[in-house]
């Protein structure tokens, strides 16, 4: 199995995010359901150039919490 680039993938499953101007990606770690040609079902991964194991875990720790139980801003002093 050869890598290959995954952005136009993305595009054509829908894959969006909710972003504000200014905001800066700087990392991705992608969880893919992959339907092989034999019917069976896998998980493959996919991650940004430079993303080191550590953040990749904590990425998926806090995917993992938000899915499980929703994600809310904590309000600040400000408010």
């Amino acid at each position: 199995m050869a890598d290959q680039k995954i952005g136009q993938l993305l595009d054509t499953l829908g894959v969006e995010t909710d972003l504000d101007e200014g905001d800066l990606p700087t990392d991705a770690f992608v969880i893919l359901k992959v339907i092989k040609a034999d019917g069976t079902v896998t998980l493959a991964s996919a991650r940004s150039e430079g993303l080191d194991w550590i953040t990749r875990l904590g990425m998926v720790t806090a995917a993992q919490q938000i899915e499980n139980s929703g994600y809310a801003e904590a309000p600040t002093d400000d408010t």
